[in-house]
């Protein structure tokens, strides 16, 4: 039972992690990451907070990856709604100041990526299950059969172009997070000697057996 409740609390503090470097990539204030921008101008349009937008995109990305016969775990559930949660409530706390330099602004973009990335080691190392957008890539990626990275791709610009359409911010920031956060990742996970292959990530049911086996 120890086990399950050190990896839950790895998986919470992870999603905190990446809420509070999605809101360190909004402050720098150059643009905003493919998804940010998608919230962000979806949350404009509807009148909603982005943390509640993005949870509604979360939901119906899982609900459309079920369609698709992908199989969900409790930390898919837990990343659709807490990361909206905790993003809300840091934007809501205003802790973070608004960068008004470009140049500066790199930089802090720069830094929420790579707490965007150590959140990321936290949360898949949790071994719960992956987060609604990783897992519809997944799920198109075995239904078209084209490369992972091509469907990457063409996810990032289809909610990009929607979130600009919708009033999102657009700017070298969109640009450098497409480019940057591969390599955030893989040097936040090779300095942790993180195999991201190496873990197993259990369903919902995989969870529940686990949980009631100690009961």
């Amino acid at each position: 039972m120890k086990k399950i409740l050190v990896r839950f609390v790895k998986l919470n503090f992870g999603l905190f992690l990446y809420a509070l470097g999605i809101v360190v990539t909004i402050k720098a204030n150059i643009g905003y990451g493919p998804w940010e921008v998608f919230h962000v101008g979806l949350g404009k349009t509807v009148g909603i907070t982005i943390g509640t937008a993005s949870i509604l995109v979360g939901l119906a990305i899982i609900v459309f990856t079920l369609l698709l016969g992908e199989k969900i775990g409790i930390g898919t559930i837990l990343n659709m709604v807490m990361i909206g949660i905790f993003t809300d409530i840091l934007l809501n706390l205003d802790i973070i100041a608004v960068v008004d330099n470009t140049y500066l602004g790199i930089l802090v973009l720069v830094i929420g990526l790579y707490i965007i990335s150590v959140g990321s080691f936290f949360y898949i190392g949790s071994g719960f299950g992956a987060g609604p957008r990783d897992s519809l890539m997944v799920a198109l990626t075995r239904k078209t059969k084209l490369p992972v990275g091509v469907i990457r791709s063409l996810n990032e610009l289809t909610v990009t172009l929607m979130g600009w359409i919708f009033g999102g911010m657009v700017g070298i920031g969109t640009v450098i997070s497409v480019i940057a956060i591969g390599m955030c990742v893989q040097t936040t996970f090779y300095l942790f000697r993180f195999d991201v292959t190496a873990v197993k990530q259990a369903t919902v049911m995989d969870s529940y057996r686990e949980i009631r086996g100690f009961f």
